[in-house]
């Protein structure tokens, strides 16, 4: 919980500082006119990821099979858009690394891989003989 609310409130802390820095750097315009572009061109490629994906989820059902990466994927393509909605540079950066698909399968490998270890974990296994009993 402490670790959220540090996350609420020093991220946009840290997004203003980064956002006076590159400001100082290449003028307010620019600054809020790159911000506007990186917007715009994230929640483009997001819908194109996402399509692409929803094409590759149908493939699946087709055969057969369940679509879980494009799920997981389509979940994490809608996170990056919303990221890229919101203004400021350091979020642009995780919006486009989460819209790439490479570093969108690593991250949902290591996702999938941590979700199925702790499920192993957890499976409790009795192991133990029987014998029929049989009333006379």
């Amino acid at each position: 919980m402490n670790s959220l609310v540090l996350i609420i409130i020093g991220l946009p802390i840290l997004e203003i500082f980064v956002l006076i820095k590159v400001g100082n750097i290449i003028g307010a315009l620019n600054t809020v006119l790159l911000i506007i572009f990186t917007a715009i061109t994230g929640i483009y490629f997001a819908k194109l990821e996402g399509l692409n994906n929803i094409r590759s989820g149908m493939s699946q059902l087709l055969k057969n099979e369940i679509p879980l990466y494009e799920m997981i994927s389509g979940a994490t393509l809608a996170f990056a858009a919303l990221l890229l909605i919101f203004p400021g540079f350091i979020t642009d950066i995780v919006g486009f690394a989460l819209i790439l698909p490479i570093t969108r399968k690593i991250l949902i490998n290591k996702f999938l891989t941590k979700f199925s270890k702790r499920k192993e974990e957890n499976k409790k296994i009795i192991d133990g003989e029987y014998e029929d009993i049989k009333e006379d």
